[in-house]
């Protein structure tokens, strides 16, 4: 009697399995996400206080206000001293050259462009999307998702949509202090750090510095962070085993947007600026 085609290929079985559950999982996220986009209109009139509630939570932290910490503090002192990198960098590589009066250059070219939302989109991850899928994970595995849900609120809107249009507003002042600390550390270091001229720090960096790019870049940071939003929510909403399980959806979901985020930045990073630098050196 002739057995199954399982049963005699039970790798090529499980493989194919494995496979068709990994597309199952990628489709429960996408329907996850498209409910939660879709549902940005109720978190906006039907949930106003817990989206404002997020919003001060996310920027600066319960209770972390008197010691000066949350979001705001940790990604301006992360992107800082990015910024001090870059310059350490460039005088480096320009010194070799003899002409390492151009680091105000690379601060005004590379970190807007580069560094500064790279970084403070992992500062967001390590800080505010940890944070949601741990906090959102704690609720599922005490069933007080189901709580809800049992008295008629929807957690989509409630839990998810309100902590994506949250994480939209809060980056953008936090942009705005993360590319400010980077500018200010990269000026005291050249200057103060290396011995070099303010004045001619000053002119290179005016001179390169386009100001429509720090606005252009808000649009790749927003991107970013909508991303980085949909994937700590599903990952915290979907969490199961206990504490143990809740760790584990944290480090998955971090896992998951770092990766998702450096192409999400590249594509429109390439979308926005295109292929040339937007300037050009002749001589």
């Amino acid at each position: 009697m002739s057995q199954p085609a399982g049963a005699r290929l039970p790798r090529l079985n499980v493989k194919l399995r494995a496979g068709f559950d990994g597309w199952n999982r990628i489709g429960e996220q996408t329907a996850f996400y498209a409910k939660t986009l879709r549902a940005i209109g109720v978190a906006l009139t039907t949930y106003r206080e817990e989206t404002l509630r997020q919003i001060i939570q996310m920027a600066v932290g319960v209770g972390s206000i008197a010691l000066v910490g949350g979001a705001l503090a940790v990604i301006s002192f992360i992107v800082a001293n990015g910024g001090a990198i870059v310059s350490i960098f460039g005088y480096d590589q320009l010194s070799n050259l003899g002409v390492e009066s151009l680091v105000g250059f690379f601060s005004a070219y590379a970190s807007p462009r580069l560094l500064i939302p790279f970084i403070c989109i992992s500062g967001i991850i390590s800080t505010v999307g940890a944070g949601i899928t741990a906090q959102i994970g704690a609720m599922r595995i005490n069933e007080e998702i189901d709580a809800l849900e049992v008295i008629g609120v929807s957690t989509i809107p409630y839990l998810g949509s309100t902590r994506v249009v949250a994480g939209m507003i809060v980056v953008v002042p936090l942009y705005c202090a993360g590319m400010v600390a980077a500018f200010i550390a990269g000026y005291v270091l050249t200057v103060f750090g290396m011995g070099q001229a303010s004045g001619g720090y000053n002119h290179y960096f005016n001179d390169y510095l386009r100001p429509m790019d720090s606005v252009t870049t808000f649009v790749q940071v927003i991107c970013q962070t909508i991303v980085v939003m949909l994937i700590h929510v599903y990952y915290g909403y979907n969490a199961s085993g206990g504490p143990a399980g809740v760790g584990e959806a944290v480090g998955r979901a971090v896992r998951l947007s770092l990766a998702v985020t450096l192409i999400v930045g590249f594509m429109t990073g390439l979308a926005l600026f295109g292929r040339s630098g937007g300037f050009h050196l002749s001589g």
